[in-house]
């Protein structure tokens, strides 16, 4: 079946902002009743893409195309809706001419302006930027556009409203393109995958459901066909070394040939870097971390009285438990965090906390980073160069390459910092101390699919205790043992498992307790998990990473034996022989590790492979 004619579409389009090109002779259409997805690391230019397509910026080169007559909306990823002036006149802006009709037009305003639970008399200089942002999104809907171009819509929305958010756009008959790190969002809503990687665009005609497996087989082509240039690489030098001077100007094509292919190597190489995040404990021996019973709270209300956010809320949260905390903006979710770890005292009821239990916690609004600081002053607040991570010493720059950052940033403030990158800033120095007890406010706002996927991993091989609070759906069902629900009035239940469990017991009525679960939990669900489909995100990367430690100490091994070959060594430098001799007994014994490890890997990912293919 033939694409539809593009209604919005870059042809060759190039872009580099005075610097290395994002993207060169990109080119891509977006067609009447296509819902594509966004796929991309941080940095590799989906934003940029997305403001070319919205005609927000112009392309260095190629051209952009809109069919005549048809209107583009356009979400930003960090909107600012221009202070000094009303929400509804606002919204109101996005509204198609109506040609008179002004009571459709203010009732379709007033509709989605409740829908994302904003009043339209607010002035838009008094919004957090959630609200702002919700705002835009409203603005974006309410004049029903052609194109709907959205950069992280989900981010800051509440569960109610990502799933009205969800069915307003599976109604949406024009063209859609979204940038999102939330799964379950874009399992529900893509039929088309965009992939941008290394400055190509990859389209593939099916669901973000089917992205893992693809992006597999693109990877898998993508090293066959290094490998080849590599190889090619090797004969060209092979040439070269033979001598090149005698035949210099008849062969100087051959050696700019040469030059490309090292230059296009150069390029395969140019692989983006992987977050390296790891979580400590301090080694304490509590069991029990938390214990409330019967907290309450209340704040004043608005418009008189009292309003109750928590009532007659008891838990116990040991070691090792996952609770993540779900419900609508201005629930109280942040409230009940902040009761839970001592930050805030109840009105009434009794907590007791594990001795010595300091909390790590990760603030969503990121009001702890100074946006006057550097990332350098930022982790060592106390001056010199370097920090203690996970009992060592490890230097500032070291340290902030592990989260993405280059050098270059060190020693710039804050406030340049993208959404994404405050985040992993958030994340480093979080990480960088141990602690028994991690609290997550929406960790997961701007960080992308891959490094969200490694901060998974991490917190599941944690040993201590986390607290999430996240619209994230499958963020949730990853990793949460137990959900407690918001859900109004007060009223905190919880649930075992994760958001689907919850959604699974939501309306089934209270069950009894099993006699061996812990006081105040439902004990977790026996429902057995599905079998992996391929090797978790560190393994993988392991397996990657041995073929070249093992080439290493291959090479360490040729040259210690080389040193001790010297009969005379021993007797100019007997100190430096027994060095030597043990050096070469420790990496023989790491290159027995290591290939042993190879081994193991490369079996369980042919394992996997096998069994997928038996399921399909």
């Amino acid at each position: 079946m033939a694409p539809p004619l593009p209604l919005v579409a870059l042809n060759a389009a190039t872009i580099g902002f005075g610097g290395a090109p994002l993207f060169e002779g990109l080119t891509l259409g977006l067609g009447r009743g296509e819902r594509a997805c966004l796929i991309g690391r941080n940095g590799t230019g989906k934003s940029t893409l997305l403001k070319l397509l919205a005609g927000a910026i112009e392309p260095d080169g190629g051209v952009r195309f809109l069919q005549p007559g048809a209107t583009v909306a356009y979400l930003s990823q960090d909107p600012a809706p221009p202070p000094g002036q009303s929400v509804a006149d606002y919204v109101t802006a996005g509204l198609r001419e109506t040609r008179g009709e002004e009571t459709p037009a203010r009732h379709r305003v007033e509709a989605v302006l409740a829908r994302v639970d904003l009043a339209g008399d607010r002035e838009l200089g008094t919004l957090s930027g959630g609200e702002g942002r919700r705002a835009a999104l409203a603005r974006a809907l309410v004049g029903d556009p052609d194109v709907l171009l959205l950069d992280e819509p989900t981010n800051h929305l509440d569960l109610p409203t990502i799933e009205w958010l969800e069915e307003e756009l599976l109604r949406f008959k024009g063209a859609l393109l979204t940038i999102s790190h939330d799964r379950a969002f874009l399992n529900r809503l893509s039929r088309v995958t965009l992939w941008l990687d290394r400055g190509r665009l990859h389209r593939l005609d099916k669901g973000f459901a089917h992205f893992e497996d693809w992006a597999e087989e693109l990877r898998a082509r993508d090293a066959g066909a290094r490998h080849k240039l590599e190889r090619k690489i090797v004969r060209e030098e092979r040439w070269l070394q033979r001598g090149v001077t005698a035949r210099r100007r008849r062969n100087q094509g051959r050696l700019a040939r040469l030059d490309g292919l090292r230059r296009a190597r150069a390029e395969w190489l140019r692989q983006p870097g992987t977050a390296k995040i790891a979580a400590t404990t301090t080694g304490g021996r509590s069991d029990l971390m938390i214990e409330a019973e019967h907290l309450e709270k209340s704040y004043p209300a608005p418009e008189g009285g009292t309003r109750c956010v928590l009532r007659d809320f008891s838990t116990r949260i040991r070691r090792g438990d996952r609770i993540g905390i779900i419900g609508p903006n201005g629930a109280g979710k942040t409230t009940l965090v902040r009761l839970l770890i001592g930050d805030l005292a109840p009105d009434a009821g009794r907590l007791r906390l594990a001795a010595g239990l300091t909390p790590l916690y990760f603030d969503q609004r990121r009001e702890n980073l100074d946006p006057e600081a550097t990332l350098w002053r930022t982790l060592v607040p106390g001056g010199g160069d370097s920090l203690m991570v996970h009992g060592r010493q490890r230097h500032v720059v070291a340290y902030l390459r592990d989260f993405l950052f280059d050098e270059g940033q060190a020693r710039q403030p804050v406030k340049s910092l993208s959404g994404g990158e405050r985040n992993r800033l958030l994340l480093a120095r979080l990480f960088a101390r141990p602690g028994d007890l991690i609290v997550l406010d929406e960790p997961t706002n701007d960080l992308d699919l891959e490094t969200l996927d490694l901060l998974v991993d991490v917190l599941d091989d944690y040993a201590g205790t986390l607290i999430l609070v996240s619209h994230d759906r499958d963020f949730l069902d990853r990793l949460a043992t137990g959900t407690v629900a918001l859900e109004g009035d007060g009223r905190a239940v919880e649930y075992a498992g994760g958001y689907s469990d919850y959604l699974a017991q939501r309306g089934r009525g209270p069950e009894p307790t099993p006699k061996s679960a812990t006081p105040g939990r439902k004990a977790p669900p026996t429902r057995p998990k599905s079998a992996p489909r391929k090797l978790g995100y560190r393994d993988q990367r392991a397996l990657d990473r041995l073929p070249g430690e093992i080439e290493a100490l291959e090479g360490e091994i040729v040259a210690l034996e080389s040193r001790l070959a010297d009969p005379g060594l021993y007797r100019r430098d007997p100190a430096a022989f027994e060095t030597a001799t043990r050096e070469l007994a420790a990496t023989r014994g790491e290159l027995a590790a290591a290939e042993e490890r190879w081994l193991e890997l490369e079996a369980r990912r042919e394992a996997l492979a096998l069994a997928r293919e038996t399921r399909v």
